[in-house]
């Protein structure tokens, strides 16, 4: 069973604003002329690695709601310039949206085992997924979706 990873999309007020920010650094990777992946810098570097890499994904939390995944593909450490270990993780490029589930703030990142993640958007039917984001927010939020 895969294990996840859970944290706040700082400066995105939206599933668009994290799409935009992926596609960006997929074309920069590409006109480098390397793989249309983005990464994600932590300061903490997760200890149940192989879990995560078994399939896990970074799940996003934006205006207080898990709406999105991207599957995790590989976690690299690094020392920064200034001596503090860090780490990259590296992303897929597709952004999968999920069912909306509230979450509160926290600091960092957080394991999110399988049996807590939201559902894939898509797993529970077109209709849901064709509705507008605020409208499936709304829902989320009043517990109807």
């Amino acid at each position: 069973m895969a294990l996840h990873l859970i944290k706040l999309c700082v400066g995105a007020d939206s599933l668009q604003d994290l799409r935009e920010w992926v596609a960006e650094r997929s074309l920069t990777a590409i006109a480098a002329g390397l793989q249309p992946h983005s990464t994600h810098t932590t300061r903490m570097v997760p200890k149940r690695v192989e879990e995560l890499l078994d399939g896990g994904s970074l799940y996003w939390v934006i205006k207080g709601q898990v709406t999105a995944r991207q599957p995790l593909l590989d976690i690299v450490t690094f020392t920064g310039g200034d001596g503090i270990g860090r780490c990259n993780l590296v992303l897929g490029p597709e952004i999968i949206e999920t069912v909306p589930q509230p979450k509160r703030p926290f600091q960092g990142w957080r394991y999110l085992p399988q049996e807590d993640a939201p559902r894939d958007l898509g797993a529970i039917g077109d209709d849901v997924a064709s509705m507008p984001e605020d409208l499936r927010r709304e829902l989320a939020e009043l517990g109807l979706l």
